[in-house]
């Protein structure tokens, strides 16, 4: 990651009681996986600073005496059916990414057949619920493609054992696809390089209930010259050329997009597999790369650390023609800023600064009389009700009774505030030009 850490797959086990438990059909021991970032802290050391698990994100339709159960399984794609090809092993997690400009991850699985985005910016106990982070949703999943069955959906499915899930990145030509190896993309006997364009809006992505997310088929196929019946990778370089790694054949070769089904060159391993390969520019090979930047306000103004170049964006959104080293926000939301060094190839990315705007020289509305926020009191868990009039992007801020801003929230109506002290709060909607308050008590 940007900031140095490292994202791991692991497994955790859960017996068979857990299973049943949680409403599983079949009584056996399972090993969901969960997704670690480990912060290094020596040469063999290092600290786990975040968490996702998948067994906080489940559901089941068989009995309603359970946790999770669900009526419909296709409307709650943002859960994992436990029951949808019950093993041992159960997902297979084999691939992730991490995407700085939107504080998401991409993680695919091999037996569920499906690629999955989750998000980053959640705090722990954010992503073992159902809200919070930058896209309101905690831990649950935002996006899932590849196989619409695993969540009750009707349509075909295109990923059959995948790996390697992955954005393709800025400075590549089509970049912020979501892109991977599909190990029986073409056949029981020929992979592919699939990529597709996703249905991103703001930090969610776009889906109608009872249906499976778009887009109904790959964006761009490129069938691979041979198959690879367990791992494999592909990669989008620059030049618009693509990588491919069939694994178990120890091969891997470069191709065009003008002609993608001729390699420009081979490399074969004899005596092995290879589960992925990767190029790295000479950039990353011969320089270090440039610190990670940090973004500080002053009065009303954003500025970048110092570096050779900027580019800003807003709410994962490239700002058009933001490139100096500060920037005035006219809107609240969360700003990165990306720098390059002066050997100009090495990207870096800050971590999001959340900004809430003023209502210094603009016309502000009060929506006050026009929201509605239950139940009142409440014992954690509240709703805000406003007829869509605040929009995508917005903020929510928990007041104490001494005018603190004690928590704040992200484009979220439906947030945990469990972990805040009894007692009297004022909750405020800020987006660009509006804004709205009202009193909650909290009792647990």
């Amino acid at each position: 990651m940007p900031n140095g850490n490292v994202l791991v797959i692991a497994y955790e086990r859960r017996t068979s009681a857990e299973v049943t438990a949680m409403g599983g059909n079949s009584a056996i021991e399972m090993w969901p996986d969960k997704i670690v970032e480990i912060q290094p802290t020596g040469a063999t050391t290092g600290t786990v600073v975040w968490e996702w698990k998948a067994w906080d994100h489940l559901m089941q339709n068989v009995d309603a005496a359970k946790p999770n159960y669900v009526t419909s399984l296709v409307n709650n794609p943002q859960l994992l059916n436990i029951n949808y090809k019950q093993t041992k092993d159960w997902m297979h997690m084999n691939g992730v990414d991490y995407n700085p400009i939107l504080d998401q991850i991409a993680f695919s699985s091999h037996n569920l057949n499906e690629w999955y985005i989750i998000d980053h910016s959640t705090t722990t106990a954010e992503a073992a619920s159902h809200s919070g982070g930058n896209s309101g949703k905690g831990g649950d999943i935002l996006y899932r493609w590849g196989n619409p069955a695993a969540y009750g959906a009707t349509g075909t499915q295109i990923l059959d054992v995948t790996h390697d899930a992955h954005w393709i990145p800025e400075g590549v030509p089509n970049a912020g696809r979501l892109a991977g190896f599909n190990n029986k993309g073409v056949s029981s006997s020929q992979s592919a390089a699939d990529e597709i364009i996703t249905p991103i809006n703001g930090y969610n992505y776009n889906i109608t209930l009872g249906q499976a997310y778009a887009p109904s088929t790959y964006t761009l196929r490129i069938p691979a010259n041979g198959y690879s019946s367990n791992m494999g990778s592909t990669q989008q370089l620059p030049n618009g050329n693509s990588l491919i790694c069939i694994a178990t054949s120890g091969k891997f070769y470069e191709v065009t997009a003008a002609n993608p089904t001729v390699a420009l060159w081979t490399k074969t391993v004899t005596g092995g597999s290879i589960a992925q390969a990767h190029k790295y520019d000479l950039c990353y090979i011969l320089n270090a790369p440039p610190a990670i930047p940090t973004i500080t306000l002053s009065g009303s103004i954003l500025q970048s650390s110092s570096a050779t170049t900027y580019q800003w964006y807003l709410n994962g959104v490239l700002i058009s023609g933001a490139t100096s080293q500060t920037y005035t926000p006219s809107q609240s939301g969360v700003y990165v800023v990306r720098i390059t060094d002066s050997n100009g190839c090495v990207y870096q990315y800050s971590t999001g600064y959340k900004y809430t705007a003023t209502a210094t020289g603009v016309s502000t509305i009060d929506f006050s009389d026009k929201i509605t926020v239950f139940p009142n009191p409440t014992n954690g868990s509240i709703t805000i009700e406003d007829n869509n009039m605040f929009g995508k992007h917005f903020s929510v801020n928990m007041i104490d009774s001494y005018g603190r801003v004690v928590r704040t929230f992200w484009n979220s109506r439906k947030i945990d505030v469990s972990d805040l002290s009894n007692g009297l709060y004022t909750v405020q909607l800020i987006s660009e030009n509006q804004s709205a308050t009202k009193k909650i008590v909290l009792n647990k």
